[in-house]
């Protein structure tokens, strides 16, 4: 355990304050995608998929923007939660927070790839949510860039494109105050109780792609930041570990 955690009590699930829940990665869960992984963080559960048009927005081709393009959706499925969440689509439009989300993940996947490479397509990842508790974003971003890596292999060996365009690998990871201590990776129980919490988007170099913090329930002491980063960091060096075994895992 690092300094900055010693001082911990113990979380309601029995975990050290800078661990992470398990994660596990199951690939091809969705056939017809170009790649597809179902990433299990505690219990939290997202089915990222890829799948690939032959074609770019139409404001590219308005604008003379050359390469291809990648966007994000995200979605949680109406049983995912205790208490039933109604379909967008029964509302007539996306929720506030699933369009943040959903931003969110599409910058977090573009600072990965080399979107000249890809040439004049576009990259759709889908994340969609069985069952939330606590971490949704930061899981479906993780998966997401798995679900990537598992399509560029696929476009690779189809001889679709001839230059590997990825770049240095993306993971998320959420830290946080728990009773003024520093927590990594937040259930929902914790989340909830938290007086800051924060999500962390970094690639596998140590640039920071996006971090999103608010102090929820008070404020929050630069010594504290700077302990929710290194927590986060070991966390997420963890998480690019787990993403290197997960893409090399056999069909």
């Amino acid at each position: 355990m690092s300094d900055t955690t010693q001082i911990s009590k113990s979380r309601h699930d029995g975990r050290a304050a800078d661990q992470l829940r398990p994660v596990e990665f199951k690939n091809h869960v969705a056939p017809h995608a170009t790649g597809s992984t179902l990433i299990e963080w505690g219990n939290t559960r997202v089915i990222c998929a890829v799948m690939i048009e032959d074609t770019v927005p139409r404001w590219m081709k308005d604008q003379g923007v050359t390469g291809g393009w990648l966007t994000a959706e995200y979605s949680m499925l109406p049983y995912s939660t205790l208490q039933r969440k109604q379909r967008d689509i029964s509302k007539g439009k996306i929720d506030g927070r699933s369009q943040e989300i959903q931003r969110l993940i599409g910058r977090a996947l573009r600072a990965c790839i080399d979107l000249e490479k890809v040439g004049q397509r576009t990259l759709w990842i889908d994340c969609d949510v069985l069952q939330a508790d606590g971490g949704t974003r930061t899981a479906a971003i993780t998966g997401s860039y798995v679900a990537l890596g598992l399509a560029i292999q696929k476009l690779l060996s189809n001889g679709k494109i001839s230059t590997n365009p990825l770049l240095s690998p993306v993971a998320a990871v959420s830290v946080g105050l728990v009773d003024e201590t520093p927590c990594l990776d937040l259930n929902y129980v914790e989340d909830f109780a938290a007086g800051v919490d924060m999500n962390l988007v970094m690639n596998a170099d140590g640039g920071w792609v996006e971090i999103q913090g608010t102090g929820e329930k008070g404020t929050f002491s630069t010594e504290q930041f700077n302990q929710m980063l290194a927590i986060g960091k070991n966390g997420l060096r963890q998480l690019f570990d787990l993403q290197t075994r997960a893409l090399k895992q056999q069909p």
